[in-house]
């Protein structure tokens, strides 16, 4: 670990930005798909200069993205933190294949899709003992950038996990025609506004359009209504 990496955080502003210290990278990485329209993975397109300290917009209005140029002031922006603090594992719903085993948080998805692809990551589990099956399961939970899911080795008990540096990317969601969330790497601390600190994790989503309704976690609302998450979550049979 650099020595710098010991201070990298990310503050949430009470009603306002995201104050981020330590020198964390920050890039932009756009969503690329597969020849049937499924989401596959993130290449990068730019990586901005390395600074020590910098804001990030939060309310979606700044006019000098991705750095908030106080815009939340003028608009009124409601920045309260909703989002549960109890741990992943505490309120994670457990799936079990052959050779895998999934845990699942709903809340923390920000609907980037990844988990679709070959009949969706549920089916793909029960077919694990496939290698095929297995390995695009890897693939699909290993991306999931909200780390909404969690895959594991049934056999060593350990998680799939990318290791990442820590980072923060700016997700283009071409697919949808719109800007995704932060993409926070790495297990960069992230402090609320009361001063408390969020579990730390490998992979996790912030909200960057001001819309969600699990702040500061993203919640698909950059490019999903009310509605339309209502439709999503019944079709794949959620609660």
């Amino acid at each position: 670990m650099a020595a710098n990496e010991k201070e990298m955080r990310i503050k949430i502003i009470k009603d306002g930005p995201y104050r981020v210290t330590g020198g964390v990278p920050l890039l932009e990485q756009v969503i690329v798909t597969d020849d049937d329209g499924h989401t596959r993975d993130l290449i990068d397109i730019k990586e901005y200069p390395r600074r020590e300290a910098y804001i990030l917009c939060r309310c979606g209005s700044s006019e000098n993205k991705p750095f908030c140029d106080g815009a939340h002031r003028k608009v009124g922006f409601d920045g309260s933190e909703t989002a549960s603090r109890t741990p992943y594992l505490e309120k994670a719903e457990t799936f079990e294949g052959p050779d895998l085993k999934l845990t699942d948080v709903y809340e923390l998805c920000d609907h980037s899709r990844f988990c679709q692809r070959s009949g969706g990551i549920r089916d793909l589990i029960q077919k694990s003992d496939d290698p095929e099956a297995r390995q695009t399961a890897i693939e699909e939970a290993m991306i999931c950038p909200s780390g909404r899911l969690v895959l594991w080795d049934k056999k060593t008990g350990k998680p799939f996990e990318k290791e990442f540096d820590p980072s923060i990317i700016l997700v283009h969601d071409k697919q949808k025609g719109c800007e995704g969330p932060l993409w926070v790497r790495g297990g960069v601390p992230i402090e609320s506004a009361d001063g408390s600190m969020y579990e730390p994790r490998n992979r996790v989503t912030l909200c960057r359009c001001g819309k969600s309704e699990n702040k500061p976690y993203c919640d698909g609302s950059h490019w999903m209504n009310s509605q339309q998450k209502l439709e999503f979550r019944k079709k794949w049979g959620l609660k």
